[in-house]
This record gives structure tokens, sequence and C-alpha cells, in this order.
């Protein structure tokens, strides 16, 4: 394993001038030895692009790759000693399961004996003990892509393994179900895991740090709890959560916030002018009329979906999401309430940054 640091930046077309010419923005940015990543967000944000560069694939057009220190930028992946598993299975389909397994172990002359514990180990951790003997040619894709996977993880001694979004193909079930075989994976074999996914769960179920990309510049890095309490940028609120965070324009000064054309009293001292403030649905409580944070709205829907039960309110021309808690009296379509948009769960954004 190794610590990886970057420093660069990327961009597909010579001669970049403008941001929107770079798939990556220039960053710097550290992966410990044996910590688990992911890199999140959506579709064109450059998560693939970094996990690229990161195994050798594509050569930053500036700035510097260093693993402990020792400056890899134009290494190929064997000179990184780097894993990577693709969105789709790569395998040999003519081998059987043990023989793909085995395939990067032999290459390396490891011996024979090691060879068959190190494909036991991997198999059992990923429930293929039992096909062990059977043609790749005749699983079903999901199968396959756990050889894959295992194939990433039979040798001990990478620098890091790196996944680039590997349970597309995966049935729903089966995709939480090696979600937790990688976290546990992970424990046990104390692996350099990257991982590029644009699933939410998948990055918070299985990552220590989760790295939120958008636009080519990563926003935020971060634990799920951070991400979801204190999200760094309006963006990180938005992407993170289900539904996302809620976000109000709000004016400030003199003591005193605006927030749907109604002065409140701040929770801390912000700095003057127009700010955002976020808070999520499960943090936004009804209350009464003229409560201490909270500015008039309408019910414009209420949604049962089994679990609790969603609210959509109009406060000042912005539509908001409140999860009603069980105490919560049930309002109706049309109903003026109050919504508490200011408390200790309530984040101020300048410039859509987080105030700090």
């Amino acid at each position: 394993m190794a610590r990886i640091d970057l420093d660069l930046a990327h961009a597909y077309r010579p001669n970049p001038t403008q941001d929107s010419d770079y798939a990556l923005l220039p960053l710097k940015m550290s992966f410990r030895d044996g910590g688990a990543y992911a890199l999140l967000g959506p579709s064109g944000c450059g998560k693939t692009t970094m996990l690229n560069i990161i195994s050798g694939l594509l050569v930053p057009s500036q700035g510097t790759v260093t693993f402990d220190g020792r400056d890899m930028t134009r290494a190929t992946p064997q000179e990184r000693n780097i894993a990577q598993v693709f969105q789709f299975p790569v395998i040999y389909d003519t081998m059987t399961v043990a023989e793909n397994l085995a395939f990067p172990l032999r290459n390396r002359k490891m011996p024979a004996d090691q060879i068959k514990k190190r494909v036991g180990e991997i198999a059992e951790m990923l429930d293929m003990s039992g096909q062990l003997n059977q043609r790749a040619a005749g699983l079903a894709a999901d199968a396959k892509q756990k050889i894959s996977l295992g194939r990433g993880l039979v040798r001990s001694d990478v620098s890091a393994v790196l996944f680039d979004e590997p349970l597309t193909v995966i049935d729903p079930h089966l995709k939480w179900q090696l979600r937790r075989k990688l976290k546990q994976i992970h424990r046990e074999l104390k692996l350099t895991l990257i991982y590029v996914t644009h699933d939410q769960v998948e990055a918070l179920t299985f990552a220590e740090e989760v790295v939120v990309m958008t636009r080519g510049k990563a926003v935020q890095v971060g634990s799920a709890d951070a991400l979801f309490e204190r999200p760094a940028h309006t963006f990180v609120g938005h992407f993170i959560g289900s539904p996302g965070m809620n976000f109000l324009s709000a004016q400030s000064g003199n003591g005193t916030i605006e927030v749907a054309g109604t002065p409140l009293v701040p929770t801390r001292e912000l700095p003057q002018g127009p700010l955002k403030i976020g808070i999520r649905p499960e943090y936004l409580r009804l209350s009464n009329a003229g409560a201490a944070g909270a500015v008039p709205a309408v019910v414009k829907q209420v949604q049962d979906v089994g679990t609790h039960v969603m609210l959509s309110v109009e406060a000042g021309g912005s539509l908001l999401k409140v999860r009603l808690h069980p105490d919560d009296p049930m309002p109706a379509v049309g109903d003026a309430v109050w919504a508490r948009v200011l408390d200790t769960h309530t984040c101020y954004y300048k410039d859509e940054e987080l105030v700090a």
C-alpha cells in the first residue's frame, strides 16, 4: 500500500484558458495508506479522470502524482503497482473462476501453494468458494463482476485498488451485499481502496472519507456525518441526502437576517449582505405562529412514503421539503403553517461556500 498525493490539473484540450476547459481544476489531495475513499459526483464531474490519473492510464496535463513521496507522474500502472476494477467485467471466459483469480499471482511467479491459499481466501470473501471450478463463460453478469473484484483484491502487495463504478451491472440486492463485503475486506486486508460512483448510498456506506466532485472540482472531502451535517458547498447539500438540503435566499444586516420576507434573529454572528441558508428536511420543523426562527408557509403537497410523511411547503416563493416527526400534527394541502428554518442545524452560505 502507499500514500498517494495529487497536486495537479488536467485538460483534454491544449492551452486551457478558463475553468470550462478543464476536466479537473487545480487541486491538492492526499489518500492515506490503508484508507477507504469514494469519489462521488454526477456524470462528467471529473471523478473517472482523477481515477485514471492515479492509476497511470492518464498523464495529467500539469502537476504531479506521488506515491510515498516518489514522483510517479509518468510511471505506468505496472510501475505504480496498481490494481483497477472497471465498470464492466474484465475476465477470461475460457478460464475457470479459480484460474481467473489466480492469473495476477501466476504472472508474478508466486508459489502454487500460496496462490491456492490466496485464491481460496478471496473466493470465500466473495462467496464464490462453490464456483471455483466453473468456467467463467457460463456465469451471470453479476458473478463475472465478482470475479473482476476478486482479481483486483487478490494481490496483497498493491499500492492501491481502484474501482470505477464496479456495481453498475449488479442486481440491486446483491449490490447491498457486495458493499458490505468490500467494507469487510477493507477492514481485514487494510488495502488502500478508492471507489468511483455517482450513487451516494454506495459512497457513504463504503468509504471512510468521501470526495464530492462537481464540474472538475473537489468541493468537500469528509465523512458521511460531515457531508450531511455541515456541507461545505451548496452543491454538497443539494447532492447529499434524499431529498437534498433546502435552500432559501436571505439578507443579513444589523443583527438580523431576513428570510422569506420575515426578519429573524440568527443563531450566530453572520457576515453582512446576501446569503443563503440551508436546512435539511429532517431538521425543518413546523412550529407555532411567530415562533423564533420560523417563517410563514403554505402546504403544497403531502406525501406518505411509508416510513414517514414528507411535506412540500412554499415560503417566500421557495419550495421546501419537511419530514414530519411522529408527534407533529398532520396538515392538509392549502393549510397555512410556520416552518422553523433557523436552529442549530441551519447552515449559512456566502457565494455558495459555507460560512465558517
